[in-house]
């Protein structure tokens, strides 16, 4: 899920049922939050609230902070579906 800086820290309580089916949220746009008035602080705990134990990224697509986190988070969490895939399906569906 995507959280957008000008979207503001409230989207959590404006679509509760988005946040309680995903398990991770990207807080994008943050290099914006400078002229905003964007809660970083308020839209983690509004989230953690809908769903406990979220996995949430502050990320910028325009200067790059918070990207490798993501991205070495999603690598990871990849292989061990793929790896999951692997011992529980027969080798003719692994191709």
């Amino acid at each position: 899920m995507i959280l957008s800086v000008p979207e503001g820290d409230d989207k959590p309580l404006k679509y509760p049922l988005m946040f309680t089916v995903c398990d991770v949220l990207l807080i994008n746009k943050i290099d914006y939050m400078a002229q905003s008035d964007f809660d970083v602080a308020a839209a983690r705990e509004r989230a953690l609230a809908l769903k406990p134990g979220i996995k949430i990224f502050e990320v910028s697509c325009k200067t790059g902070a918070g990207l490798s986190e993501w991205i070495n988070w999603l690598k990871k969490e990849t292989e061990d579906f793929l790896a999951g895939f692997m011992e529980k399906n027969p080798p003719c569906l692994r191709k």
